[in-house]
């Protein structure tokens, strides 16, 4: 049995009735169909198209199995990350979940990581029906082996945001297996991230695949991630380095440019989630929620043709003093005032995030149309410099760490030690990713979960908080996962 009941998919073992196969976003141009009965499914090459896409679509807004927009980056798993960190508070009424996250108190209970638990496991289903059935379809063999691969990145990419959550999880790679799985060592379950990416390897490259479509390069550079968070340095700065030296990426001059809505796609984009309504060809809601989330209330209010901007998560106001002025990042990311229509100048009782806010581009600024960046070019350099760091190389880890604060506008930084090096980092990091879903990884990587916390958020943060409770409802129903020590 999957990790995940109460929905559709209730077994491994077991025939899916129906599945709603519905393309996630307006990139991904071969629309699935609706609905699709498995006795005459998997037989045409469409069927194919259609079954990966239904995996990127879980990635986005939809959750074929309860009809809403629960899918992995609209907004759960990143505001996850942010809270549980130096990074974000929660402004969020009624969600308790949230403020549990936002003040380490979190337990087992908590229906945040549930729902990432299950969309999560629900996603890398759909990836191993995909990953066996199409080989079998009498289809172009360059598409059937190329469909497979984008496949086997989703798969590898969703186990690795699992595994560094929760630790010793089950690794499910097979639409046959145990009705109770037991949960894998985390060496076993990376060394299946690190196949299914290595066979992504050869998928086209960024340009010659549809836009929004895993690449080569996002296959390289989610290795890298991989191979960094293990401490392979030499590995992670090897496939960081493949991508570097690809030609296809890039940083915009500034910072901001990153999140224009006509920059979708361009060159700091290595792999990213698509937002937006499709021109109107699909029929369920899915713009990003990263504005209703971030933006102040007081927007909707005060600025004609704003709306639905709630203020849900807030910045830090500790982490938000921590940028210098100099920072061209604190104008480009942070709002703490703005001009109301009637030219007041309304000023605000939190740092809000707007990042995500294209002005020009999208000015109700609630209904974002803009991408979700799992990987930025900038996040490639960085990887590149902390692997380079871990070998002993500082002058090349400071040269490309100072690559990012040059585009910040600052000033260069230099460490000699790994531990200096650890703390400029975190530093950059920290300003460079927020509000992308980062954050908490990079703190538990960097060993520093517990001591920026304490620093920024006056919380001690017990040892337990290191990886997240595996959910209770999960253990209820299976006997064979592990204890939740601390929880």
């Amino acid at each position: 049995m999957t990790p995940i009941n109460n929905d559709p998919v209730k077994t491994l073992s077991s025939i899916l009735l129906v599945l709603l196969f519905i393309s996630c976003s307006d990139f991904l141009e071969e629309d699935p169909k609706n609905q699709v009965s498995t006795g005459n499914y998997y037989t045409t090459e469409q069927d194919a198209i259609s079954a990966v896409n239904s995996v990127y679509a879980y990635l986005g807004s939809y959750d074929a199995s309860r009809g809403n927009t629960a899918g992995i980056y609209h907004s759960t798993f990143w505001v996850t990350q942010g809270l549980a960190s130096d990074e974000m508070d929660n402004n969020q009424l009624g969600a308790p979940q949230f403020d549990q996250l936002g003040t380490f108190t979190h337990n087992a209970d908590n229906t945040a990581l549930l729902e990432i638990w299950q969309i999560h496991y629900k996603a890398i289903y759909l990836s191993n029906i995909a990953i066996e059935r199409i080989p079998l379809i009498d289809m172009d063999g360059t598409l059937r082996s190329r469909l497979v691969n984008e496949a086997r990145f989703l798969r590898g990419l969703l186990y690795f945001n699992l595994v560094r959550m929760f630790g010793d999880i089950p690794l499910i790679i097979s639409e046959d297996a145990p009705l109770n799985p037991e949960a894998s060592p985390e060496a076993e379950v990376y060394n299946q991230i690190i196949e299914d990416l290595g066979q992504a390897e050869a998928l086209p490259r960024d340009g010659d695949i549809q836009e929004g479509r895993a690449t080569r390069g996002a296959a390289k550079a989610l290795l890298s991630k991989v191979y960094l968070r293990r401490g392979e340095y030499q590995l992670a700065s090897g496939k960081a380095r493949e991508v570097m030296d690809s030609g296809l990426y890039g940083l915009w001059d500034r910072f901001k440019d990153a999140f224009r809505i006509e920059n979708r796609g361009g060159k700091e984009a290595v792999f990213s989630v698509g937002f937006g309504d499709g021109g109107g060809a699909i029929s369920f809601w899915e713009v990003g929620q990263f504005n209703v989330r971030l933006l102040p209330p007081e927007l909707s209010r005060e600025v004609d043709g704003v709306t639905n901007t709630q203020g849900w998560q807030v910045a830090n106001p500790q982490m938000y003093e921590g940028l210098g002025t100099s920072d061209e990042r604190r104008e480009d990311t942070f709002m703490t005032s703005f001009t109301a229509s009637d030219s007041s100048t309304v000023n605000l009782d939190h740092v809000y995030i707007d990042k995500y806010w294209d002005r020009e581009a999208n000015p109700t600024a609630g209904d974002s149309f803009n991408d979700f960046p799992v990987i930025r070019y900038a996040d490639v350099l960085l990887t590149y410099a902390e692997a380079q760091a871990g070998l002993g190389n500082f002058g090349e880890a400071n040269e490309y760490l100072n690559r990012i604060r040059k585009r910040a506008g600052l000033d260069e930084a230099r460490a000699d030690t790994i531990e200096g090096f650890i703390d400029l980092l975190a530093e950059e990091r920290g300003r460079e990713f927020v509000a992308e879903g980062q954050r908490w990884f990079d703190l538990t990587r960097l060993g520093r979960l517990q001591q920026t916390v304490q620093q920024v958020k006056g919380i001690t943060v017990g040892d337990q908080y290191r990886l997240f409770p595996i959910p209770q409802r999960e253990r209820d129903v299976n006997p064979n996962l592990p204890q939740n020590p601390g929880f």
